[in-house]
């Protein structure tokens, strides 16, 4: 009997995993569905036609380049349900809206009618009973110091370079953003509690959290 099959979680199930940079999203949906036997769903970063214009000037591709994730997320979103389920993705279609067009706007890297035009599509296209929304988001969370412990280690020249404050307002605005999040359950879990990377047999107990609060949620909605 798999770990799947052990903790009674559907073979349908979509899991999403969201957090800040260095918290282990990549390494957390390898770990889950290696363990669930689940397919795996990542962002495509090398085929964006936007990135490169947008680090180059933000105020000209910030709407560009948002758009452009919008529509990659809800194509992923729907190839995973017409799949019939069965995957734990990393990153989620909410934090697009909920942390990064947010803050372009309120830096002044995207216009009022751009940040409106953005957000009402978001909403038309996500936040409808027709969009299919995961059983399940899991929010990794640490202290800021955890998380820029773990950038340091890995050592992206990209983000060794940036500034210690944007890191500062990012884990802020992940925080406001998972306080008020409602799309869809949440299991939160601090990157502390666990270690999938070094320890196999640290992906159990997760697992077991994850069919908790699934059955928990299922209940709720009776």
């Amino acid at each position: 009997m798999n770990l799947r099959e052990k903790y009674g979680i559907p073979s349908n199930a979509v899991i999403t995993i969201a957090g800040t940079v260095g918290v282990g999203k990549s390494t957390m949906t390898n770990a889950l569905a290696n363990a669930l036997g689940f397919r795996t769903s990542f962002e495509k970063v090398d085929t964006n036609p936007y990135l490169d214009k947008f680090y180059a000037d933000f105020e000209r591709w910030s709407f560009h380049l948002q758009i452009y994730f919008l529509a990659e997320r809800f194509k992923d979103q729907k190839k995973i349900f017409e799949y019939g389920g069965g995957f734990v993705q990393d990153r989620s279609i909410y934090e697009d809206t909920g942390i990064f067009a947010n803050m372009h706007y309120e830096k002044g890297t995207m216009t009022k009618v751009d940040y409106e035009t953005y957000t009402s599509l978001f909403e038309a296209m996500v936040m409808t009973p027709y969009f299919p929304h995961p059983d399940l988001l899991i929010y990794l969370e640490g202290s800021l110091d955890d998380i820029l412990g773990r950038i340091q280690e890995r050592g992206r020249p990209m983000e060794q370079q940036t500034p210690i404050s944007y890191w500062e307002e990012m884990h802020e605005r992940y925080e406001k953003w998972i306080n008020s999040f409602h799309a869809c359950p949440v299991l939160r879990l601090n990157i502390n509690d666990y270690d999938v990377l070094r320890n196999s047999n640290s992906v159990e107990p997760i697992i077991e959290k994850i069919s908790h609060h699934m059955k928990q949620s299922l209940l709720l909605k009776k």
